[in-house]
């Protein structure tokens, strides 16, 4: 199965669909400024099923823009992530530093130059405060349906509610850039974070909302971090990509895999904090 976009693809994942047949589907998050969703062909190539444009018209006019030659514009996208709660809803990052609440239940098409060949939805609904840089990584809470986090290349990771544009805090963990970013799955205060200096950080709002909990140096050489997964059945064990090639699997203590007392309450603090 293959198929391809016009620009820099930044992610795939999985999406469930259950009509028309299909088993699967993937969705693409590219640098062109668009979210594709793609399905299996009888011929076994992938083909369009839906997809989702960044349009001008949805984008802050203060916000930086990639202006081609021609004069059109592209919001490059980077990252995504889709809530937990509500299917159709997912949060996005940009080349630019802007994030962006966006719908998959929209009808409005985008306005796209000549020679489209496919109709795209305008899907951006809610504008967040920007990073200084690209956004690399965001990442839902599954335990709160207003969280998410987000990492970039500003160094700093942004806690965000869905319901106000500032970050509810704002912390600035590398002097490089921030390259991955990720909720525990198990536990509902703890994430963990990829640097640019080469370190695994993982966080406990339960303990600190302004430093890690603890720092593992995965490089010798402080290449970068680039990638980083909790295991979803073996919670003890966070999964970690680097510059060198290397993937390290780190064993987690029971300090991060199990839940403390009133936690999600404390979530719901943090959720409820009104910024100016």
């Amino acid at each position: 199965l293959s198929s391809s976009t016009s620009r820099f693809c930044w992610q795939v994942g999985w999406t469930q669909h259950t009509t028309h047949g299909h088993s699967f589907r993937v969705l693409s998050v590219s640098t062109d400024g668009k979210v594709l969703v793609w399905q299996e062909e009888r011929d076994g190539l992938l083909k369009i099923a839906d997809g989702f444009a960044f349009v001008p018209q949805r984008i802050p006019r203060s916000m930086k823009l990639k202006k081609h030659s021609r004069g059109d514009v592209a919001v490059g996208v980077t990252s995504l992530s889709f809530s937990h709660f509500e299917p159709s809803v997912f949060v996005t990052g940009t080349e630019s530093g802007c994030l962006l609440k966006c719908s998959t239940a929209v009808e409005t098409l985008a306005n796209l130059p000549r020679g489209s060949t496919f109709p795209l939805k305008a899907s951006a609904q809610f504008v967040f405060s920007p990073h200084g840089g690209p956004v690399y990584s965001v990442s839902c809470s599954p335990f709160h349906r207003n969280l998410f986090l987000s990492g970039g290349t500003d160094g700093h990771i942004h806690l965000h509610s869905m319901l106000q544009a500032q970050p509810l805090i704002s912390l600035q963990l590398s002097k490089k850039y921030i390259f991955g970013v990720r909720w525990s799955p198990v536990r509902p205060l703890v994430f963990a974070a990829a640097t640019g200096e080469g370190e695994v950080q993982l966080f406990d709002f339960g303990k600190s909302s302004q430093k890690p909990s603890i720092s593992m140096q995965q490089t010798s050489d402080y290449s970068p971090v680039y990638c980083l997964e909790f295991n979803g059945r073996q919670t003890q064990l966070l999964a970690a990509g680097d510059g060198s090639g290397t993937v390290r699997i780190w064993q987690l203590s029971s300090d991060f895999t199990e839940e403390g007392p009133r936690e999600l309450n404390h979530l719901d603090q943090l959720a409820n904090e009104i910024t100016d």
